[in-house]
């Protein structure tokens, strides 16, 4: 208890301290809060992946009545990733901020968002009341959009931060009903209520109940097609707060389907393929949409949706294990959606951080005024080279693992499947194929435009590489992603204990995690990395060889026609023109060009911006129609003194008369019932 007082203490006196301290002793401040109680939350995540449960019971008030405060290997799962993200986003926003100095309040502002937002996470992991949960949900959405916000001189920022915190608001609605759902058939708030009434009552309601949650927690999460805030949201944020929002923000979304899940009694087959459908569509359409950006940010901002169908692949396929009591494939489901989380928020924060040493260095994320950044900077290269390689799910790195258990799990689903099954094996399997196959190209693209060849715009300040303190985290992050790539049977026995939450709700038969055959997958990652360090020795051996030799650089021979003109380089457009001939029944790029006119043309200009189809028929559409309905009642607010004084009159009149009339149409049926 003394701990969770301690977790409870440590922000309210980082917040009351923050606002009178200068700008150098905020981020320290700030950062000592954060770590602190990363330390209290991280001793409490690791105790419950070694088997420990807790359970802490807060008086409430008269409205929520007891809090309950319960942990288990989920949520301690969920807060280790959480901790070592902010901790690594927090030390990397030190450096990364200081370009910021000058706008103290707003520094004060977004170091009490970013804290309150760390507090409010880790204990959405541990909330198990309704009221309680809602709340939390509020500060969570309100701390995101004040970081979100940061840059507030932007118009570009403002509208994406607004557009963040009203479908955060429509997210909470949906968990509004299906609270109230709950409490009007259990008089309780409490969620142990939820699987004590669906355990009785399974069917339909219980399929409802968990759609309504699965909708609130998939516009968190980004799922497709409520992932429209999430493109504009990522860029707009300062560097360190995406790969934050990225990393984790998104992630509560699937902590929330991960634990209704635990908690509702229902067809785990039937929620298994809507979440499986849901995830494919989400993967699929997120990567289709990240080739075609031009914003480097935007371009990882729509991967996170793609990973996130990733994750709820392995989530739909584990759910579909339940149904069918096969533990072998909820075990394989389980484990890859709970570990491409770790993953996905490594490789992802990583490269965040490094399109934000972009930004600085550069001050543009448009890709087409990049180029040739490698030779400017070489670390931050070899970084964003390895975030990117592990997100394709190439080995030896992370992201391999996680989507070869999927890949496996998919292997043993195959060996008993009937009809239906196998359609649905084969589709998850060319989904998965055209994920990972589009992800590689899209990367292509963005490392060869951004890093290769020559620049592309010509820069009126110094492009350089940046400080080695802010280069830190990102070593730490690589680090992690390659330790996972070379050891995956460690982290993969680690996630037993949350595993076993989800394989437990079936008797079945149940086999130890150890037994699974992961041998062979650390054998791959260990050729992959040898296979590496032949190359690097080789280099290096050739390096070694000619260093006291005469090297004569010139120009390559160009057939007679020579030029230094970037132009002829490959733009972010002109690199995936032939895919966007195939796949432009689906995509949305709108033309801006100049006419071209005379046989010498004095200027032309043709601009290509990407939008989504999706967003234009889900959210543009009916808003649009929502107006256009709106404005047919304009002739209301006409601005004449006497009809206000009349709608006035009419509003007593009817504020009298509804009730006498209510009366009347009571008694006509009362009357009807009697005849």
């Amino acid at each position: 208890m003394i701990l969770l007082n301690a977790f409870i203490i440590i922000p309210i006196i980082v917040i009351l301290i923050l606002p009178f301290l200068n700008v150098k002793w905020k981020g320290i401040i700030l950062f000592a809060g954060l770590l602190l109680n990363a330390i209290i939350s991280s001793y409490f995540g690791v105790q419950t992946l070694l088997g420990k449960t807790f359970e802490f019971i807060l008086t409430g008030s008269f409205v929520t009545g007891l809090i309950s405060l319960r942990l288990d290997a989920l949520s301690g799962w969920f807060m280790l990733i959480i901790n070592f993200v902010f901790l690594t986003g927090g030390f990397y926003g030190l450096f990364y901020m200081q370009t910021y100095k000058s706008k103290q309040n707003n520094l004060t502002l977004h170091g009490i968002a970013f804290i309150l937002l760390h507090t409010t996470l880790i204990s959405l992991c541990a909330i198990q009341n309704s009221i309680a949960f809602i709340i939390a949900w509020e500060i969570m959405a309100l701390s995101a959009f004040i970081c979100v916000i940061f840059d507030n001189e932007k118009t570009a920022t403002i509208n994406a931060g607004i557009n963040y915190l009203i479908q955060s608001h429509v997210s909470i609605l949906f968990l509004m009903f299906a609270f109230i759902l709950v409490a009007m058939k259990t008089n309780s708030y409490d969620f142990s209520a939820i699987t004590t009434y669906t355990t009785s009552h399974q069917g339909a309601f219980a399929i409802i109940l968990f759609l309504l949650f699965f909708t609130a927690f998939a516009i968190k999460s980004g799922f497709v097609p409520f992932h429209t805030w999430l493109p504009y949201a990522h860029p707009a944020a300062p560097a360190h707060f995406s790969g934050i929002m990225s990393g984790i923000v998104i992630k509560i979304g699937i902590f929330g389907i991960l634990r209704m899940i635990l908690l509702i009694k229902l067809n785990y087959s039937f929620i298994g393929y809507i979440i499986l459908i849901v995830s494919l569509i989400s993967g699929m359409y997120g990567v289709m949409l990240a080739i075609i950006q031009h914003n480097l940010k935007k371009l990882l901002a729509y991967h996170s949706i793609e990973n996130i169908g990733i994750i709820g692949i392995g989530i739909g396929i584990g759910c579909i294990g339940l149904g069918s009591n096969n533990h072998v494939l909820s075990t394989l489901g389980f484990a890859a959606a709970l570990l491409h989380t770790l993953n996905h928020a490594l490789f992802k924060s990583l490269l965040f951080y490094a399109a934000g040493n972009i930004y600085q260095a550069t001050h543009t994320l448009n890709i087409d005024q990049l180029g040739g950044l490698i030779k400017k900077m070489p670390q931050t290269t070899l970084l964003f080279l390895i975030g990117a390689v592990a997100i394709c799910g190439i080995p030896p790195f992370n992201g391999f693992i996680s989507e070869f258990l999927i890949y496996s799990s998919l292997y043993h689903w195959l060996q008993n499947s009937i009809l239906f099954s196998t359609v649905a094996i084969v589709f998850t399997i060319l989904g998965m194929v055209l994920i990972g196959g589009l992800a590689i190209f899209c990367f292509t693209k963005a490392f060869g435009i951004v890093f290769l060849g020559n620049a592309r715009h010509k820069f009126d300040h110094e492009v350089k590489e940046v400080s080695a303190p802010q280069l830190l985290p990102l070593y730490l992050i690589t680090f992690a992603i390659i330790f996972i790539g070379l050891f995956p049977k460690f982290f993969i026995q680690v996630l037993e204990k949350p595993i076993d939450l989800f394989t437990n709700l079936h008797p079945i038969q149940t086999v130890p995690l150890q037994e699974f055959l992961f041998d062979d997958l650390q054998a791959i990652s260990w050729a992959a990395m040898v296979f590496i360090l032949i190359v690097i020795v080789i280099f290096a051996t050739k390096k070694m060889i000619s260093k006291n030799r005469v090297t004569t650089i010139s120009t390559t021979w160009g057939c007679g026609y020579e030029t230094d003109s970037p132009k002829l380089q490959y733009t972010a457009s002109s690199f995936v023109r032939s895919y966007y001939k195939l796949a432009k029944v689906i995509l949305l790029v709108m033309k801006h060009e100049d006419v071209i006119c005379g046989v010498f043309p004095s200027k032309g200009k043709l601009e290509t911006h990407p939008y989504d189809a999706v967003e234009k028929w889900v959210v543009d559409k009916p808003i649009k129609s929502f107006k256009s309905f709106i404005r047919r009642f304009s002739f209301i607010h006409n601005g004449r003194l006497q009809f206000y004084i009349l709608y006035g009159i009419l509003f007593i009149v009817s504020v009298i008369c509804i009730p006498l009339i209510y009366d009347k149409i009571i008694q006509f049926i009362d009357f009807l019932k009697q005849i």
